[in-house]
């Protein structure tokens, strides 16, 4: 009997992930130069390069978004892991936010130096300045379009390219989830700030939740609640 042939042509494994690291070198380097030059674009330009660079590899294989995890199709679902990992992660974190503030005075200078915070701690609820319109640009400026390019783009091409790994908590976690968190937070110091590196962490469950689900939606939801959570945080804790 003849062996079963595969559909897919054997170098697009291999070609998956060159395209990919690329693709996010160029974002990169694009944001990096744009903050040097016009502070006032970087953002801008680096949304422009998460939502449309993928295009330029997904063009030639006749693929769109929905093959990326960016679609409404199971929007309930995606609200429902939303809200089950906000449920678990973000009392946690309040908990350690608050310790950190009570231990922030108390840590050596150059601890404090890695921070962006000055000053000392003192607690009074308060909301950022126009927080319906910070709402929405974190949804739909920051959070959607990076977790496209890294959960569904990189990720998934990164998975291409090396398929496998061990399943937690029902979600497949290989060498391509480590890689794409690690790209996540190298290409935070593109605004050459190195506390960013942090959002190594966060990472880790924006791509646990796209692996587990399929989509990028219920980790763009909870992404722009975590960077929300932060600021109302800050607003509260530090004044910022």
């Amino acid at each position: 009997m003849a062996a079963a042939v595969s559909l897919k042509p054997a170098w697009l494994p291999r070609r998956a992930a060159p395209e990919a690291l690329t693709l996010w070198a160029v974002c990169f380097g694009a944001t990096a130069i744009s903050f040097v030059l016009a502070p006032a674009v970087a953002k801008a330009v680096a949304t422009v390069g998460f939502l449309y660079l993928p295009l330029l590899s997904m063009d030639r294989r006749g693929e769109d978004y929905p093959d990326y995890g960016l679609s409404s199709r199971q929007l309930g679902r995606d609200v429902k892991q939303f809200l089950a990992v906000a449920a678990i992660v973000f009392p946690l974190f309040i908990a350690g936010y608050v310790a950190f503030a009570w231990l922030y005075p108390a840590l050596p200078p150059w601890v404090r130096a890695l921070t962006p915070y000055t000053g000392a701690p003192r607690f009074h609820f308060r909301l950022p300045a126009d927080f319906a319109v910070l709402a929405v640009d974190h949804l739909f400026v920051v959070a959607l379009p990076e977790e496209f390019f890294y959960r569904g783009f990189l990720q998934q091409r990164l998975s291409d390219a090396w398929p496998g790994g061990r399943i937690l908590f029902g979600a497949r976690v290989g060498r391509a989830f480590w890689v794409t968190a690690i790209l996540f937070a190298l290409g935070h110091l593109a605004i050459f700030q190195v506390w960013r590196l942090g959002v190594f962490f966060p990472a880790l469950i924006f791509g646990w939740m796209r692996e587990k689900s399929g989509s990028v939606v219920g980790a763009a939801l909870f992404h722009a609640a975590a960077n929300l959570l932060v600021q109302v945080l800050d607003a509260s804790f530090f004044g910022r």
